[in-house]
C-alpha cells in the first residue's frame, strides 16, 4: 500500500494556545475583579475617583464614576467574566486541543489552512466585540448567551466554518476507525449548533442597530434558556473537555484508555441523558410540574455516565501512578477528572427538589459551577497547554518546579474558593427560611443575610487571588519555555493511503466499530440522540396554550417601563436579583408584601427576555412595585448605603446624570405589536411620548412629596429636568413589577 507523506499543521495549534492563555489570565482578572465588589462594592470609585466641584441632588459628587456611564458595573464585569471564560478560555483550550490531536489521531493535515485561519480570526474578533459591546451595556442579560444578535450571527459563521473544516478532514483521515475523543468532537458539534441557534432567535428592532427582543416569552423563554443554559455546561464545558481527556491524559500517562466498553457507554448515554436536565435550574417556578420532574429525573441519571467516564479516566493511570508524583501534568489532570467527579455528583443533588429549595438562588450554586470550572475546564487546561508547549517547541519545560507551584496554587485557590461558597450557600438557604415561633421570620431584614456571608467573600477573593497567582506562573513559564525552544511550524508525517471499504457492515464486526468508521452515520445518530429529550420538553412547552394560563389582570407595559426594563437589562441587574417569587411560605412572607402571591405563569407574559435570575445577592424584585417610595429608589441608585447601611451594591449616579434615550420607544412598541402581538392600540402607539411624560411627571411629584432635600435640590435646576433622566424610567418599572395581581382577585382568561 503507497505511504504518502504530509504534515501535521502546529502554526493554528499554536494560535489558538496563545488566545487561551492571555484570555485566561484577563478571564480570571473579570472574575477576581467581581469577587472584589462584592465586598467593597466602592471599587470603581477607588478607580475613577469623584469630582467634588460639582453639585448634585445629594450634597455629594462622584462625577468621576458618572462619566464611565457604567462600563465598570457590577453585572457588566460578571457578563465579561463569564463570557471570557467560556467563549475565549475554554472554547480556545478546546481548539487548541481538537486541531492538535484531530490531525494526529486521523493521520492527516487539516482539510484547510484557509479555514482554520478563517475560524480562528472570526472567533476571536467575537470575543473583542463582545468585550466592547458588554461595557457599553449592548447585552440580552441570558445566562451564557447574552451576546446581541450580530455577535450570535458571526458566532454561528465561525461554528460553521470549525465544523465544515473538521468534516472534511474526517471525509479524507487515513485511519479507518474514530477514536472516541472525535466522537465527543462530532457529538459537541452538533450539539452547540442546534442549542445556540434555537436559544438565541430574537428579534432585531432594526438592522442597523443592537437591539434585539427575545422571539420566546417568559415561561418559554425561561425553558429555552436553561435548555441552553445547562447544556452551556453540557457541551462546551464538558464534552468537548472529554474529548480532550480521552486524547492527552492517555498521552501524558503513556496508558491506553482503560476501557473501550465504558468509553462507548460513557458517550451515547451522556449525549442521551445531558439534554433533558436543563429544567431543573427552574424548580418551584412557574414552569409546568412535569418538565420539573423531567429534568430532575434525568440529572439524577447523569450520575451514571459522568462517574463512568470519571472512572475510565482515572483507572486509566492504573499502573502509573508512580508518575502523578513526579509528572505535574498528570497532577492537573487527575485533579480535574476528580473534581468533574465531585462536580457531576453535586450537580444532581442540587436537582432535587429537598435540596434544591435550600441551595437555588444561594452562593451554594457559584460553589458548584467554579469547582467544575476552576477544577474541571480550568486544570484540564493548565494540563493540556503544560503538555503541548514542550512538544511544540521541541524542548523541556523551563521549570517543573514553576509548574508544581502552579498546581498546588491553583488546587489551595478552588478550596477556598468553593469551600467558603458552600458554607455562605448553606448559611443563606437556612437563614432566609427560619420564622420565630409567631409565624415572623428570624432575618426579615435581608441584609442579615447579606452581612453574615461577607467573610465568606472574603474568602473566595482569597481563592481566587491563589488561583490567579498560579496562572501567572504558568504564563512566566510558557514565556521561558517558548524563548529556550524552537517551534516546529509543520510537523512531517508519513501514513498509508487509507483503501476504500464497502460501508456495510463486514462479517463478524461490532456494531460499534462499523459505527466508527462511517462518520456520517455516527453524526446522524448522534444528532437523533440529543434531539429526543429536546423535542420532548420544548416543543410542547412552546405549543400548547395551556401551559402558560394568562392572566386578564396582566398588562403590557407602559413605554417608560419598557424603556426602564431595557436599561434593567442593560445594568445586569438580573446578577444580583432574582423576579420570581416561589411557593414558599419564608418566600410569600418576605417578598410579597400586601400582595401574597407566589409568582404565576401568566405573569410574565410580556416579558421578552425573562427575568427570573439565579442568584440573590439582593432580594427578590418581582413584587417590588409599591414597597418603597420612589424617592427611596432614586436614593438608593445613587447610593445604597444611605438607604441600607451595609448594602454591597454598587451605585449607579449616572442613571441620575443621564438623559433617556427615547428615539427608539415607539418603534419598540411597533415592534412587540407587530410582531410578538402584545395588544398596544394604536392610540396607544400614536401618544406613547405623552404617555411617558405623564408617568415621569407623576413619578418626579412622588419623590418631591416624599424628599424635601431632593426637592430643595432640584429647585435649582431647570423645570422638568429629572423627568427626562434614565432614573425616572427604572423607578417605573420597578414600581410596577407585581402591582398587576392582586391578593383579593386573580381572573385566568380563557384558552380558546
Amino acid at each position: 500500500m503507497e505511504t504518502q507523506k504530509f504534515s501535521y499543521d502546529n502554526s493554528i495549534v499554536r494560535a489558538f494556545l496563545y488566545a487561551t492563555v492571555v484570555f485566561g489570565i484577563i478571564g480570571f482578572l473579570f472574575g477576581l475583579t467581581a469577587a472584589l465588589m462584592l465586598f467593597y462594592p466602592e471599587l470603581p470609585e477607588f478607580f475613577f475617583g469623584t469630582d467634588d466641584t460639582t453639585i448634585n441632588s445629594l450634597g455629594g459628587s462622584i462625577q468621576g464614576l458618572i462619566n464611565t456611564h457604567g462600563a465598570f458595573g457590577f453585572g457588566r464585569i460578571r457578563m465579561l467574566h463569564t463570557s471570557t471564560v467560556i467563549f475565549a478560555f475554554v472554547m480556545n483550550v478546546v481548539y487548541v486541543g481538537v486541531y492538535y490531536s484531530l490531525q494526529r489521531l486521523l493521520k492527516t493535515r487539516m482539510y484547510s489552512d484557509t479555514l482554520s485561519w478563517i475560524h480562528f480570526w472570526t472567533w476571536q474578533i467575537m470575543i473583542l466585540v463582545t468585550y466592547v459591546t458588554f461595557f457599553m451595556g449592548i447585552n440580552t442579560s441570558k445566562e451564557y448567551a447574552e451576546h446581541e444578535w450580530p455577535i450570535d450571527i458571526l458566532i454561528t459563521i465561525s461554528w460553521v466554518i470549525f465544523g465544515a473544516n473538521m468534516f472534511l478532514t474526517i471525509a479524507k483521515r487515513r485511519v479507518r476507525h474514530l477514536y472516541v475523543a472525535i466522537w465527543f468532537y462530532i457529538g459537541t458539534w452538533i450539539a452547540v449548533a442546534m442549542l445556540h441557534i434555537f436559544n438565541n432567535l430574537e428579534v432585531p428592532l432594526s438592522f442597523t442597530g443592537w437591539k434585539s427582543y427575545s422571539a420566546y416569552a417568559g415561561v418559554k423563554d425561561a425553558i429555552v434558556q436553561w435548555w441552553y443554559g445547562h447544556n452551556a455546561v453540557a457541551f462546551v464545558l464538558t464534552t468537548p473537555v472529554l474529548g480532550l481527556m480521552y486524547y492527552f491524559l492517555p498521552k501524558a500517562a503513556d496508558r491506553p484508555v482503560f476501557s473501550y466498553k465504558l468509553s462507548i457507554i460513557h458517550f451515547w448515554s451522556l449525549i442521551f441523558v445531558y439534554i433533558w436536565a436543563g429544567p431543573h435550574h427552574l424548580q418551584y417556578t412557574a414552569l409546568p410540574a412535569w418538565a420539573q420532574a423531567v429534568g430532575t429525573g434525568f440529572s439524577i441519571m447523569l450520575i451514571a455516565p459522568s462517574w463512568g467516564g470519571m472512572l475510565n479516566g482515572l483507572l486509566t493511570l492504573r499502573g502509573a501512578w508512580d508518575k502523578v508524583r513526579e509528572n505535574p501534568i498528570l497532577k492537573f489532570f487527575v485533579v480535574a477528572v476528580t473534581c468533574y467527579g465531585m462536580a457531576t455528583f453535586e450537580g444532581p443533588l442540587l436537582a432535587t427538589k429537598n435540596i434544591n429549595k435550600i441551595g437555588h438562588f444561594t452562593d451554594w450554586v457559584i460553589g458548584h459551577v467554579h469547582l467544575g470550572a476552576l477544577g474541571w475546564n480550568g486544570f484540564m487546561a493548565f494540563g493540556v497547554i503544560y503538555y503541548l508547549i514542550p512538544i511544540m517547541w521541541r524542548t523541556k519545560l523551563y521549570s517543573t518546579k514553576l509548574a508544581n507551584w502552579h498546581f498546588w496554587l491553583g488546587t489551595l485557590g478552588i478550596i477556598f474558593y468553593a469551600v467558603p461558597m458552600y458554607i455562605s450557600g448553606f448559611t443563606q438557604g437556612l437563614m432566609w427560611k427560619q420564622f420565630n415561633p409567631d409565624g415572623t421570620l428570624v432575618w426579615k431584614n435581608w441584609l442579615d443575610t447579606v452581612t453574615a456571608i461577607i467573610p465568606y467573600f472574603k474568602m473566595r477573593f482569597f481563592g481566587g487571588l491563589l488561583y490567579l497567582s498560579g496562572a501567572l506562573l504558568m504564563v512566566v513559564n510558557l514565556i521561558a519555555t517558548v524563548r529556550k525552544g524552537s517551534f516546529q511550524k509543520d510537523v512531517p508525517a508519513e501514513a498509508p493511503a487509507l483503501a476504500n471499504i464497502n460501508k456495510k457492515r463486514k462479517e463478524g464486526e461490532g456494531t460499534h466499530l462499523w459505527l466508527e468508521r462511517t462518520p456520517v452515520l455516527m453524526g446522524i445518530l448522534s444528532l437523533l440522540t440529543i434531539s429526543i429529550g429536546s423535542m420532548v420538553e420544548i416543543i410542547p412547552t412552546l405549543s400548547l396554550k395551556k401551559s402558560v394560563p394568562t392572566i386578564s389582570a396582566v398588562k403590557p407595559y407602559s413605554p417608560l417601563e419598557l424603556e426602564g426594563r431595557d436599561i434593567y437589562i442593560r445594568e445586569g441587574c438580573n446578577a444580583c436579583h432574582s423576579q420570581m417569587v416561589r411557593p414558599f411560605r419564608d418566600e410569600i412572607v418576605r417578598f410579597n408584601g400586601k400582595n401574597g402571591q407566589y409568582s404565576k405563569a401568566g405573569e410574565f407574559v410580556y416579558d421578552r427576555p425573562f427575568l427570573w435570575g439565579s442568584k440573590r445577592t439582593g432580594p427578590d424584585l418581582h413584587r417590588e412595585g409599591g414597597k418603597n417610595p420612589s424617592s427611596w429608589h432614586y436614593k438608593h441608585m445613587y447610593n445604597p448605603r444611605s438607604t441600607s447601611a451595609g448594602s454591597i451594591m454598587p451605585r449607579y449616579p449616572w442613571l441620575i446624570a443621564t438623559n433617556l434615550d427615547r428615539s427608539k420607544m415607539v418603534d419598540k412598541m411597533k415592534l412587540m405589536k407587530n410582531a410578538f402581538d402584545v395588544p398596544y392600540t394604536k392610540a396607544e402607539i400614536d401618544s406613547a411620548n405623552s404617555w411617558a411624560d405623564n408617568q415621569a411627571s407623576g413619578i418626579v411629584k412622588d419623590i418631591f412629596s416624599e424628599a424635601n432635600d431632593l426637592k430643595e435640590a432640584y429647585a435649582k435646576r431647570p423645570k422638568g429636568e429629572l423627568e427626562k433622566k434614565e432614573i425616572v424610567a427604572l423607578i417605573s418599572y420597578l414600581q410596577r413589577l407585581g402591582t398587576d395581581i392582586k391578593t383579593t382577585e386573580i381572573k385566568t382568561a380563557s384558552n380558546n
